[in-house]
């Protein structure tokens, strides 16, 4: 079959699953569903998966997309249903479908948080974020390959917005998921750095969607 493309949920205990493992558990359980994956050629061949962007262990996700072949046809639909009764707990395929796009054009995340206080309430963390996070320059110590240096984090931060529920802040945002890669947690380790006062006891991270350069949902 042609390039195929998986949409798929990461949620509850399943965000503890590392990225490699994640790739063996989409393995087996295209395995275990009786949909054989189509292998690269060479020496050493490889079944033909791809990750669009990998997710931190502790983060959940709505949207994340994995390529795939099958040897043979299959209906999309059928593929999908095989594969969600052969996934753990957690992992849930939500479609399958041709792809459209190439993973490299991928630009925008819709981000989702929880930033959680012990003793400060939210209301009052309300307008310290709201007021840290409209800084035109964010700079932070962050880690690279090449070691620790600065990086200015607020050019990929397109916007984020902040408000109040059941005691804890929430955000939205849509941050730049590549060129630059802006790992959410970057959003609460600024804090750390540069406003402790302002940094949550607790944070988590949800994606929801991903987009391309010009704000389309991404397929």
């Amino acid at each position: 079959m042609d390039n195929l493309r998986l949409k798929f949920s990461k949620t509850g205990r399943a965000i503890y699953i590392s990225h490699l493992d994640l790739l063996r558990t989409m393995q087996r359980a295209f395995l275990r569903a009786d949909m054989p994956l189509k292998y690269s050629e060479g020496f050493n061949p490889h079944a033909q998966l791809a990750f669009a962007l990998p997710l931190s262990v502790g983060a959940s996700s709505l949207c994340e997309l994995l390529d795939f072949k099958l040897n043979g046809f299959m209906e999309l639909s059928e593929i999908a249903y095989r594969l969600n009764k052969a996934l753990p707990e957690g992992i849930e395929a939500l479609e399958v479908y041709e792809s459209e796009n190439k993973f490299k054009n991928i630009k925008w995340l819709d981000v989702e948080g929880i930033f959680e206080y012990d003793d400060r309430t939210s209301l009052d963390m309300l307008p310290g974020l709201m007021d840290f996070f409209a800084r035109d320059s964010i700079i932070i110590k962050k880690k690279t390959k090449s070691g620790i240096n600065d990086s200015d984090i607020a050019p990929g931060i397109r916007s984020i917005a902040f408000d109040t529920s059941a005691g804890r802040v929430k955000l939205k945002a849509v941050i730049s998921a590549q060129e630059p890669t802006l790992n959410p947690e970057l959003l609460s380790s600024a804090l750390e750095q540069l406003a402790p006062e302002l940094k949550p006891d607790f944070a988590s991270f949800t994606r929801t969607q991903i987009y391309d350069s010009e704000m389309n949902i991404f397929r």
